[in-house]
């Protein structure tokens, strides 16, 4: 191909700067708009405590959002922020609200909020390549794991939340164990992977038997292992599991605690599970997605003894930390396991200096990795520091403290015993249910419902012992005593609705 002449050869930088093509902007354009969006964000969180924690998404917009049609010709660029005023944040999960205590999703931090913007205009990955944002991702899982009391070997990656953390456990603890058995190949590897079982609370997050699927384990080799009476895996329990297992000639390769379950905020003994697993050859993880850190915290210490010795944690910063969806992390005392697990070599992929430490992407599936979830966290961190953690969980601690004092002091409510991590489970005291259980459970469901359609405030429904049961989780660095109190009014608000709706004769009984 003939190039022009210069004179006859238009400046690329020159028409950009006077007449910009999508994606190119003007870069007072940009700046126009990145202040609009930073003022808009600012007044959106200063506003959401006096908004309906949710609301529901109409056909008509569900049906706009789910159309996905693109037009021929390109929009403005200020049509991003209107779309997002308009069509997004009006219906939100509800998670930012002080006022919701469904499930464990916290609000975000304002220090990840500015720190998301900053890391996307950078956009560098942490997969490949050697920058600045990869070690900064080494370093804020060194900082995690120290938070944890896990050795200073630890090393790991951060992931896109718990679920993918727990993925890349059981894949390391099976490469661990049958590498150890010299049957990481070929038939030995058809023959030993056929025999494998996993173990696990009977509480544990849903994520652990999905992670389970994806490595190839069917359900049948899955063993969830009964809890005591305190909802903690009963280590005499898994020994029974194990010992049963052996004896028919199959091979226990990993067994998952967990440390903070989603259903009552229980903590698994480690140190014992840590002992059986040590005695059979077995991987010991823990599922700390939520209650991770909480060595950290000296009300909580003492049901971390023995932390130190796990061989793998999950951890998720954007439970407990805030830090904006999408920053989990796995850390691992040996991390060359990590890489035995995950790296693998091709020719377009060769690190520039011999004695480089090993890309992130050979500690993980992902090779092309966002630098917002590192610079989230560090920024998050670097607000917070270390007192700050603390001090983070210990307000969410003090608020669940208070929840249940509110509940014990209503007679009409009725406190299950959970903890220690503030998730508080109750129910309603209702005498015209007796003993059926299924119309209690179908009462409480109903309240919930009752109380998430009335937006002022927002909690879900967990199964306790075979029944369904209120449930409130304590996340949100702005829930304040005011809000625990506006929770109790709701939910027996919802109740005298309940005993007043249509083929009820029951009169409302609170005023």
């Amino acid at each position: 191909m003939a190039h022009r002449s210069d004179d006859q050869t238009p400046s690329l930088l020159g028409r950009f700067d006077l007449s910009p093509e999508p994606p190119a902007v003007h870069t007072k354009v940009l700046r126009d708009e990145l202040v609009a969006a930073a003022e808009w964000a600012a007044q959106y969180l200063s506003e959401l405590p006096r908004s309906p924690v949710a609301r529901p998404l109409p056909p008509q917009a569900r049906s706009r959002l789910r159309a996905g049609q693109l037009r021929p010709q390109g929009g403005e660029l200020g049509g991003v922020l209107d779309f997002v005023r308009d069509e997004i944040a009006p219906y939100p999960t509800g998670n930012g609200h002080p006022a919701f205590f469904a499930w464990v999703n916290s609000p975000p931090a304002p220090s990840g909020i500015v720190a998301d913007l900053l890391a996307c205009a950078v956009n560098a990955t942490c997969g490949m390549g050697e920058n600045a944002l990869m070690d900064l991702e080494r370093g804020t899982v060194r900082m995690l794991a120290d938070l944890a009391g896990l050795p200073g070997s630890t090393g790991g990656v951060l992931t896109s939340g718990g679920s993918m953390a727990n993925l890349l456990a059981l894949a390391t603890a099976r490469t661990w164990f049958l590498t150890r058995r010299g049957s990481a190949d070929g038939p030995a590897f058809d023959r030993d992977h056929a025999r494998l079982t996993l173990y696990y609370s009977a509480q544990a997050h849903m994520s652990v038997a999905k992670a389970a699927a994806c490595i190839g384990l069917p359900a049948h080799r899955l063993r969830p292992v009964a809890t005591d009476p305190q909802d903690r895996l009963d280590p005499a329990a898994l020994r029974a599991a194990v010992t049963a297992d052996l004896d028919a000639g199959l091979l226990p390769f990993c067994t998952v605690t967990t440390l903070g379950t989603t259903a009552t905020g229980a903590v698994d003994p480690l140190g014992p599970v840590t002992e059986l697993c040590r005695s059979v050859g077995m991987w010991h993880h823990a599922d700390g997605a939520w209650g991770g850190l909480g060595a950290a915290v000296p009300a909580l210490a003492p049901h971390y003894m023995g932390v130190g010795g796990i061989d793998s944690l999950t951890v998720d910063p954007h439970k407990t930390l805030s830090v904006p969806v999408g920053c989990g992390a796995l850390l691992v005392p040996d991390p060359e396991h990590l890489h035995t697990a995950f790296a693998h070599q091709a020719s377009y992929l060769t690190a520039g200096e011999p004695d480089a430490l090993p890309w992130l992407s050979h500690a993980t599936i992902e090779l092309t990795r966002p630098g917002t979830r590192a610079l989230g966290l560090w920024a998050t961190l670097h607000h917070l520091g270390r007192d700050g953690v603390t001090g983070l969980i210990k307000h969410y601690l003090a608020l669940a403290d208070q929840l249940r004092e509110r509940i014990t002091a209503e007679p009409r409510l009725h406190l299950l015993a959970g903890g220690p991590w503030p998730v508080v489970c109750f129910r309603i005291t209702d005498p015209d249910q007796g003993a059926n259980h299924s119309d209690a459970d179908a009462l409480h469901t109903r309240i919930a419902r009752r109380v998430q359609d009335n937006g002022r405030a927002y909690l879900a429904t967990v199964a306790v012992h075979g029944c369904t049961v209120l449930r409130a989780a304590l996340c949100n660095y702005r829930t304040t005593t005011d809000d625990v109190d506006l929770l109790i009014r709701e939910v027996l608000h919802a109740a005298d609705a309940e005993h007043s709706a249509p083929g009820t004769d029951q009169p409302p009984r609170h005023r």
